[in-house]
């Protein structure tokens, strides 16, 4: 049955009351983050002036996101998601916890704030892959580009509360009083996931090792063409955006009147901007391709740099900072959107851990460069830099690397039955041999299909490696060469294949003009031991 229009609205995902409960931890959440990045962010300028320091803020609090992202995407495609995202919020409770310690008791300092925003970050490593790979098990397919707008409806309403009850408790009480509130908030958040009721299904081949699941999860990223375009994009983007948070501090202190209010106001202004956009995405992504969309988003990212970079008037840098907001919903939601529907469920955690790897390594590095370059020129001239080379970048991304406009068919597809031996090897590699028969005037034709998409596809699986052997006495025979890193890991192949590996399969086999089918081989890898 066709979606109807009325389960394709922006509000569709919150009438399924599993989806509304976990989307208001996730505003919690949020909430939590943006309240902890202002007081952080409006302490050191208290302890420090200098650019840098104050640029590291917004450095330590993405960076461990960039560092632990990949191995919290394993752990997220292999434990139980519900009590894996309930550790999360106590651990950000925790840590919040000790930072209010610290700060009523007046023994803060600017290397220590650095330090615990950074603990407060590595929950933030943990949480976002758990929760992006639960948002799809909760709605429909077709339901999916709005979940993902309203969680990013959840991030920019937390951009505007955040920061309004952090100023007015900065302004009333102190910083304390707002790390303190964060732990209250993430134990409620932790409250409510544990009333979820998820049942896990635990894989019957067990775990991966973390060290395989992690370099699964980055292999499936690299040998896809669609996920590289969305991280180089997502890379170019947030790296030169995340000028205008790192320095907005500092900014909202140097404009006419300018203190904490001001800054609450133009974070305010950017998450009003980007929560009123998402009513316009759907209609959006009809008139537009995801270049297209992504770059008009760089442009409008752009302008409102140029034009924060040049004023020092509130009334003109509110509007600015409403339009940011718009360009980074735009921006950010179709690049999540593009890259959800570019995952199958068994890796889903482990991709959105490399696109949130790539944000916040962007956001990091970013934040670090465009700060240093305040200190050594001034802050337009950093944002001014950020703004003009963000749209350039963005722009030589569509041309060199363009959305071919082709989704795979990631419907899960058993075609093939798993082999069963009576005592299956413990340890060693296992080699997995194909042999085709092919005319030999086909031969060039079937070399790109195995190396431009078979390769691929096998390594997306899982394999450790991949190689094509010709026979140079028969030149019709060729021998697809795969090598898993266990028996274990082979099995697990059977169970990742998609409809899009079907009908590649098919591809291959139509090539193949035996009497008999492709004659496959398994052999067990085995070291020689000295002195056998």
């Amino acid at each position: 049955m066709p979606p109807t229009d009325n389960s394709l609205s922006p509000i569709a995902p919150l009438r399924l009351p599993v989806f509304r409960m976990l989307w208001s931890t996730w505003l919690v959440a949020n909430l939590c983050m943006w309240m902890n990045d202002v007081a952080a962010a409006w302490m050191m300028t208290s302890l420090t002036t200098t650019p840098i320091w104050v640029a590291l803020v917004q450095t330590a609090s993405t960076l461990p996101v960039f560092l632990l992202g990949l191995p919290s995407g394993a752990l997220a495609d292999n434990l139980d998601r519900k009590r894996y995202y309930l550790v999360t919020q106590l651990w950000v409770a925790v840590v919040a916890t000790i930072l209010s310690g610290f700060v009523f008791f007046g023994v803060i300092s600017p290397a220590l704030l650095l330090a615990l925003v950074f603990l407060n970050g590595i929950g933030l490593a943990m949480r976002w892959p758990v929760f992006s790979a639960i948002v799809p098990e909760l709605v429909p397919r077709e339901q999916l580009p709005a979940a993902l707008a309203l969680n990013g409806v959840s991030m920019n309403a937390s951009r505007i509360i955040g920061p309004l009850v952090a100023g007015a408790l900065i302004a009333g009480a102190g910083s304390a009083w707002v790390f303190l509130l964060n732990a209250v908030l993430s134990l409620a958040a932790a409250a409510l996931i544990a009333r979820w009721h998820r049942e896990h299904k635990p894989n019957p081949l067990g775990r991966e090792r973390l060290s395989t699941a992690m370099r699964v999860g980055w292999q499936y990223v690299s040998q896809s063409y669609l996920l590289k375009g969305v991280l180089l994009r997502i890379w170019i983007f947030f790296f030169h955006s995340t000028a205008l948070l790192a320095l907005l501090a500092l900014l909202a202190r140097g404009m006419q009147g300018g203190g904490a209010g001001t800054f609450t106001l133009l974070l305010a202004s950017m998450g009003a901007g980007a929560i009123v956009s998402t009513a316009f995405l759907p209609r959006l992504r009809r008139h537009y391709a995801r270049d297209a969309l992504v770059l008009r988003g760089a442009i409008l990212q752009a302008v409102a740099m140029a034009v924060m970079a040049m004023t020092d008037r509130v009334w003109v840098a509110v509007p600015a900072m409403f339009f940011g907001g718009a360009a980074w919903i735009t921006t950010a939601n179709t690049l999540s959107v593009s890259i959800q529907m570019g995952l199958p469920d068994w890796v889903r955690a482990r991709g959105m851990s490399i696109y949130q790897m790539a944000i916040m390594g962007a956001s990091a590095s970013g934040a670090a460069l465009w700060g240093q370059i305040a200190t050594w020129t001034s802050l337009p001239i950093s944002l001014g830099i950020a703004a003009v080379s963000g749209w350039l970048a963005m722009a030589a991304a569509n041309r060199w690397m363009p959305d071919s406009g082709q989704e795979d068919d990631l419907t899960p597809k058993r075609v093939i039955t798993a082999p069963v031996i009576e005592s299956p090897p413990k340890q060693g590699h296992i080699m997995l041999t194909i042999e085709y028969l092919i005319e030999p005037a086909r031969a060039r034709e079937f070399r790109e299909l195995m190396f431009n998409e078979s390769r691929r596809s096998r390594l997306r699986q899982g394999a450790l490696s991949w190689e094509l052997l010709h026979d140079i006495n028969e030149p019709g025979r060729f021998v697809e060469v795969i090598v898993d890193e266990s028996w274990t890991d082979h099995l697990r192949r059977f169970d990742r294949a998609t409809a899009s590996d079907v009908a590649l399969r098919d591809r291959r086999l139509a090539f193949h003009i035996g009497l008999e089918p492709p004659k496959v081989t398994r052999s067990l890898m085995e070291t020689t031991v000295r002195g056998a």
